[in-house]
């Protein structure tokens, strides 16, 4: 097994498979998206043909949408995704939240959770789309104090609700009422949710370990288990250097060309999508590539190995690589940022 090729081909990174941005979101089931700017060239890139304009017609259409869901961070998912995943990390993802709210000095009761959530809705019925700024005014104008007055973490509990969900894509986020913008869903049992996420997991980010799967998903260990168990032999497991992997049994293993450049934005699937990231960027560069804090930058892939970081708002996309000694065609260079560059106009 080579990793680094399976990886490339999984992650659409290699010899895409998908025209349309909301084919690769189903695929992935979650993707990263709390930079504006890089979640629309990270679904971009791993189609056939990278277009911004196709993103965001998706995105204003609905058939892609952003909330917070894994790990508490913004992803992007489906609309046919999206009922089934809020229901499975609607538990933790409350719990993470409520966490966060009482270490900043706040305990909601009941009764003002309520309240919080029914000013949200009505606002948002009222408007049809709106910005945080309004659910924060509409927040204070219904009782809420000031002091109160978190409404990050109050949108984030109407959305782990399945109360609101994203509007039209702009670089201001926007809420819309979720029953106004994802069609009705027959219920989906918690087990057959595990074995979904698992199914999505690893045909996406394939070849990857168990713990890439609890890291990725934010669910626990048992859980994720039960997800890989359900599964049977749709997945084949590897040993590589010590290590357990799995690979879907429809993985593509042929296919990768060799000397190709890759741009990828800041948090991107490649390197976020796993807990352990030395397959493709040697530990002793880590640093280049994100810190302990979860910030990731956008990084230079040559051959699938991370050697470099680079700036999506420079023309030439200031390149600096890490990796000692390495020589990069400039044509190979000039091709990725060109094409980077012409999906922001199509």
């Amino acid at each position: 097994m080579n990793p680094v090729s399976a990886r490339l081909l999984s992650q659409q990174l290699a010899a895409p498979q998908f025209k349309e941005p909301a084919e690769v979101v189903s695929c992935f089931g979650a993707i990263q998206a709390q930079d504006y700017r890089a979640m629309r060239w990270a679904v971009a890139m791993r189609t056939g043909k990278p277009s911004y304009k196709a993103f965001k017609a998706a995105f204003d259409e609905g058939r892609i949408l952003r909330a917070h869901l894994l790990r508490g961070t913004w992803q992007l998912v489906s609309s046919g995704d999206y009922h089934w995943l809020r229901a499975l990390c609607h538990d933790k993802g409350t719990a993470v939240l409520d966490g966060w709210t009482k270490s900043l000095g706040f305990n909601y009761s009941g009764k003002e959770k309520e309240r919080i959530l029914t000013i949200i809705e009505d606002t948002v019925a009222s408007r049809g789309e709106v910005t945080e700024d309004v659910i924060g005014e509409a927040l204070v104008e219904g009782g809420i104090p000031k002091e109160k007055l978190l409404y990050n973490h109050q949108l984030r509990m109407a959305e782990l609700e399945g109360i609101v969900c994203s509007g039209s894509l702009g670089p201001r986020n926007t809420y819309r009422l979720v029953r106004e913008r994802v069609p009705v869903a027959s219920p989906v049992s918690r087990e057959e949710s595990l074995a979904l996420l698992a199914r999505k997991y690893f045909r996406s980010h394939g070849p990857a370990t168990l713990e890439d799967f609890v890291w990725w998903s934010g669910l626990n260990s048992g859980d994720c288990r039960q997800g890989i168990a359900s599964l049977g032999d749709e997945l084949r497991p590897e040993r590589w250097k010590g290590r357990d992997f799995y690979i879907h049994g429809e993985a593509r293993t042929k296919g990768v060309r060799s000397g190709t450049v890759l741009l990828l934005p800041a948090y991107d699937e490649y390197l976020i999508g796993y807990k352990s990231r030395d397959i493709v960027l040697h530990p002793d560069k880590a640093h280049h590539a994100h810190n302990n804090f979860g910030i990731f930058k956008s990084v230079v892939a040559w051959n699938g190995k991370v050697v470099g970081n680079w700036k999506p708002s420079s023309k030439d996309g200031d390149v600096s690589l890490f990796k000692e000694g390495l020589d990069i065609p400039a044509e190979s260079m000039e091709k990725a940022i060109n094409t980077y560059h012409a999906a922001q106009t199509k």
